[in-house]
């Protein structure tokens, strides 16, 4: 048995099917993926991700902490309420883990993966003792994705008044926190959507509202083909402590200024953009009938020089696509191994569907 988020018994009554994903019991469906990914598209759901890891940092030196560890400037975040996205890199600039980071009226809450809680939380409590602060991880919330074009009108339908106009004025990478309940517009589909982190013990009777105003269960399928299309990176496989930023397309959450501002990483990264860059994350398109899955090897100009990182079928191409690592030169053309045969793929920026437009 795996770990479980208080939703456990409410997804079996919701006819999912659970697996195990990273160590926890998640519903990887209920019913058909590729309907609840066109959902998402479509309509809006909902996704239980209160696997993901919650930590609470307060304390006089909070902000100069967070300032050493992450790769962008929490300094930027000048009100109660903004949000960041932002890294944890070891000595090497290589990636810990991704992050959401909020600043809260006592402080900041950080939220990143699952699968690196164990990791991210003994990294946090390290470095930690050289400031005064203190690090909290926050098991008692739990985390609801709602997500969709009709997100915010079917969550109004359910929410107070005051709540329901938080939502309508939230913009892109802002939060609001409104008593026990901090509410975020982040996402993870590339369509429109509202985070809502509240207590434990509200969250049954939460998605009990949610489910009866239309908005859909959603599993870790269709949101695993719904990041994928939006080219957003899954750690573990797009990344991990062996991969650069750079080189996977997250550069633009290094804050290089100003200067003084030592965060861990920060040499290590300097050296790599003054040596160059010698690869990219690109996105593929397989035109012709196959599966594109991580770990196969990408062919250019006849010369095996990159991998695929992740890959699926996209429901909303109708084809199979990926992200890969390839050589900074590589063109707009190249060829994926599968099943011991060649077949061609065309190159692409890693950005296939936003907002419900294909953009390839």
């Amino acid at each position: 048995m795996g770990l479980r988020t208080p939703l456990y018994d409410m997804h079996l009554a919701l006819g999912a099917k659970m697996v195990d994903f990273n160590g926890w019991d998640m519903p990887l469906h209920y019913g058909s993926q590729v309907e609840e990914h066109h959902h998402v598209r479509k309509e809006c759901g909902v996704f239980d991700i209160s696997h993901m890891s919650i930590f609470d940092i307060q304390g006089t030196q909070t902000q100069a902490f967070l300032q050493h560890l992450l790769s962008n400037d929490v300094a930027l975040l000048d009100a109660i309420g903004r949000a960041q996205h932002s890294l944890l890199l070891n000595e090497q600039g290589g990636i810990i883990d991704d992050a959401m980071v909020f600043r809260t009226d006592s402080g900041y809450r950080l939220v990143s993966n699952a699968l690196t809680r164990e990791r991210v939380q003994l990294w946090l409590e390290q470095h930690a003792k050289n400031f005064a602060c203190s690090v909290r991880w926050r098991n008692d919330l739990c985390l609801f994705s709602i997500q969709g074009p009709l997100a915010r009108q079917r969550l109004a339908s359910i929410l107070s008044s005051s709540r329901a106009n938080l939502i309508q004025t939230l913009e892109h990478h802002d939060a609001v926190i409104d008593g026990d309940w901090l509410i975020s517009c982040t996402g993870y589909t590339g369509e429109d959507g509202i985070e809502i982190m509240l207590p434990a013990k509200q969250a049954i009777d939460f998605i009990n509202e949610l489910v009866g105003a239309g908005i859909a269960p959603i599993g870790i399928g269709a949101r695993d083909t719904l990041r994928l299309e939006a080219g957003f990176n899954l750690y573990g496989f797009d990344t991990n402590e062996q991969v650069s930023p750079l080189t996977a397309n997250m550069g633009e959450l290094i804050c290089w200024h100003p200067e003084s501002r030592d965060f861990i990483g920060r040499n290590a990264l300097q050296v790599q953009r003054d040596n160059g860059i010698t690869e990219k994350l690109v996105g593929l398109v397989l035109e012709e009938r196959g599966v594109l899955r991580a770990g196969q090897p990408v062919r250019i100009n006849d010369q095996i020089t990159g991998v695929i990182t992740s890959g699926s079928f996209s429901p909303t191409l109708g084809k199979a696509i990926a992200l890969a690592r390839v050589p900074m030169d590589t063109g707009d053309r190249g060829e994926v191994e599968i099943r011991h045969k060649w077949f061609p793929v065309r190159i692409v920026k890693p950005r296939f569907v936003r907002d419900g437009k294909i953009l390839i």
